[in-house]
């Protein structure tokens, strides 16, 4: 049942195991169906029926606190020195100095040198070991685990120095590892902070300050210069120019008039407006992007489904060469007990999975916030490696490399009349079709204020042109292929029809069945950022652009040639476009295609990366691409195929860095050099590493 979903943020989760815990926790509340957790998020949605204090204490072990979804959040900025990781591992430093003082005083085994360090082991330790100890009684090894049998292990042994040492760099590398998530979750929050929470509307004659979930459609927004927009809607009075950065990227803002759509969470710069609102707050453009960038957080990468299975089956196989460690030597090769135990113990902590662990979702979460910042919605993990390891791209023609709006580009005259007289004639046919070379020659009419003439006995020729009747004659207006079959078309028409074709311009023809009376040649315009970008790919390394286009031959090749395409294919239905992405990925491998999310759907979803333009003003780009460039425009493409291929290098490193030091000091075992001091410099050094490392995601420009 739907409404028995509930959903919650949640503050203070720390670790990915503790959130593995926390959601097996609320399982075992009898009346929750289901879970799922998005520790990339820090939300939690639940099916059945839970309180806010049975999912605290589910969550009291970590200090989790629960805010359901409607509830604003008021988490207060803490100071550096009231968080209570940082007070912790503050005060385990004081007592392990003080500890150290007093052992170069008074001597290692002296009580008050055993209290100052036992004293940094419950400070520092105190949450870990409650943890532990329960993970113990229940047989479940977790990083956790093994830290309190190393500890517990180290103080048996009469190694408190060592001991406290190890607390206090555990509680250093929770508190870096809780900084790290919280820095990569902002992104998300200073999504949510875009959007106003209140908005000023006119009811009637009366002008209110409402929360924007009172808000409802048709309500008229009142929107100063300086303003924020709240909401999504349709502009009814005034213009302005309107900053669109926070949602598509653009940094130049965008001139906004009536009629013209503008979105929750963009900036009013100069101008008042009146905006109609089209969207409730939860379907607004910025509503569905969290939404989606949360999503994309809560799927995962195939690089971290391989570190989750690796890290299930690496934790016990620690646990065995630790035990193997500590008894093999002293009851086979008469060793000495208390230095085996102590190598041991070493064994555990350098084997902590932490840093396995925190490779690939630290690196993904703050690669998919930092591309949400730019204008471009990655929805997985899975996504954005993909879009690292390309190898071609595929791009529609119109609306894409193109424009998508024709324009009239040649009038030749056939006959004696003069080019106003052409387009009255052409436009009172054309007022009665939907295509868009009809609206094309509209508009070229209004802008030349040909006359106004009204048409009779209107026809459309199906796949060929249209008829109907003015002034008191048939006309014809369509492809030469509908002319060629009512008469013969001389020489020097045909050969001006042929050179308009390979310029890569729509040839339509206006006559009578007995005379020809004017050639209208029509183009789609390239935008002008296209040639650049398809540039910027090639030296990315993109082995091969293709564009798919249901355009003509000449007219194909024209475009692609000025834009220094490698590839074209012309002539092609939506079907086709679908066999050639297949055939792409036979060839190439990776492949992708660019198009506007609804005619190319099909090819969108075959290709290992369907990237969809102007995501911002269409609800089908947003659904159906794996990718959404969310201005209208393809220069975000080369950032993102750049940040994927930095996500997937800092992710190797990561997997690279945590497994390599952890090698290298289970290796020192072998001569007897691993202390537990290496041991966890070893563990937390490849999370600090793994955290920086990730951190350097936040700060990739846009190309």
């Amino acid at each position: 049942m739907e409404d028995a979903k509930q959903v919650y943020r949640l503050q203070g989760l720390s670790c990915t195991n503790c959130a593995a815990k926390f959601e097996k926790n609320i399982r075992d509340i009898g009346t929750v169906e289901d879970v799922q957790l998005n520790f990339g998020a820090a939300k939690l949605t639940i099916q059945g029926e839970a309180t806010v204090e049975q999912l605290e204490e589910a969550g009291a072990f970590d200090g989790i606190k629960v805010l359901p979804e409607k509830q604003r959040e008021t988490e207060e900025k803490q100071s550096f020195w009231t968080k209570r990781e940082n007070v912790t591992t503050i005060s385990s430093l004081l007592f392990t100095i003080i500890g150290y003082m007093l052992f170069f005083t008074l001597g290692e085994s002296h009580q008050l040198t055993i209290g100052s360090f036992l004293i940094a082991i419950i400070i520092g330790g105190f949450t870990l070991f409650k943890v532990g100890l329960k993970n113990l009684t229940k047989l479940q090894f977790d990083m956790k685990t093994l830290m309190t049998v190393a500890i517990i292990g180290a103080a048996i042994i009469g190694e408190w120095a060592e001991g406290a040492v190890v607390v206090f760099l555990f509680a250093l590398s929770e508190a870096l590892e809780s900084y790290s998530m919280d820095k990569a979750r902002q992104s998300i929050k200073s999504l949510m902070d875009l959007a106003p929470k209140r908005a000023l509307i006119k009811r009637g004659s009366n002008t209110l300050e409402i929360d924007v979930e009172d808000v409802q459609i048709g309500d008229i927004l009142l929107i100063k210069p300086g303003q924020k927009i709240a909401m999504d809607g349709e502009v009814v009075s005034g213009q302005s120019a309107v900053n669109q950065a926070a949602i598509t990227g653009e940094s130049i803002p965008v001139h906004k008039m009536t009629g013209d759509e503008v979105f929750a969470g963009t900036l009013n710069e100069e101008g008042s407006l009146e905006v109609r609102v089209t969207k409730g707050v939860k379907d607004t453009t910025i509503a569905k992007i969290i939404h989606l960038v949360e999503e994309a957080q809560a799927e995962k990468a195939p690089s971290q489904q391989f570190v989750d299975r690796f890290a299930k089956y690496y934790t016990p196989a620690i646990m065995v060469i630790a035990l193997l460690v500590a008894t093999i030597p002293p009851l086979l090769f008469g060793g000495n007990w208390s230095e085996w135990v102590y190598s041991g113990l070493a064994v555990l902590v350098v084997g902590c999975p932490c840093a396995l662990v925190v490779s690939t979702p630290v690196a993904i979460v703050t690669a998919i916030g930092n591309a949400a910042r730019n204008g471009v919605l990655i929805k997985g993990g899975i996504h954005l490696e993909e879009t690292g390891r390309l190898n071609a791209i595929a791009f529609d023609k119109t609306g894409t490399l193109t424009e998508g709006k024709p324009d009239v580009t040649d009038i030749v005259m056939l006959a004696d009349k003069n080019e106003k007289e052409i387009l009255s004639v052409a436009q009172a046919i054309e007022q009665f079709s939907q295509h868009p070379l009809a609206s094309a020659i509209t508009q070229k009419a209004e802008q030349m204020q040909a006359r106004k003439y009204s048409a009779d006995s209107f026809a459309s020729i199906t796949g060929k042109g249209a008829m109907a009747t003015v002034n008191g004659r048939e006309y014809f207006i369509g492809k030469p292929t509908l002319f060629e079959e009512m008469m013969t078309i001389d020489t020097p028409t045909l050969f001006k029809i042929r050179t308009l074709q390979s310029e890569g311009k729509t040839v339509m023809l206006l006559g009578t069945d007995k005379k020809l009376e004017a050639i209208i040649a029509v183009a789609d315009q390239i935008r002008k950022t296209s040639k650049t970008i398809l540039q910027k790919l090639h030296e990315l390394g993109i082995k091969q652009t293709v564009m798919l286009t249901g355009d003509n031959e000449l007219a194909g090749n024209a475009i692609s040639k000025r834009l220094g395409i490698l590839e074209t294919k012309t002539e092609l239905l939506p079907e086709e476009k679908l066999t050639e992405i297949k055939r792409l990925k036979k060839q190439y491998g990776n492949v992708a295609m660019v198009g506007d999310g609804v005619n190319d759907a099909p090819a969108l979803a075959t290709a290992n990366v369907g990237i969809a333009m102007g995501g911002a003003g269409t609800d089908t780009a947003l659904e159906t691409a794996d990718i959404a460039l969310m201005a209208d425009d393809l220069e975000k493409l080369p950032y993102t195929i750049s940040l994927s291929r930095k996500t997937l290098s800092i992710i190797k490193q990561n997997i690279s860095f945590a497994l390599a030091l952890k090698i290298i000091a289970l290796l020192l075992v072998i001569p007897g050099w691993l202390t537990l001091w290496i041991a966890i410099f070893a563990d937390m050094g490849a999370t600090l590493l793994v955290v920086l490392n990730s951190m350097r995601l936040i700060k990739k420009e846009v190309l």
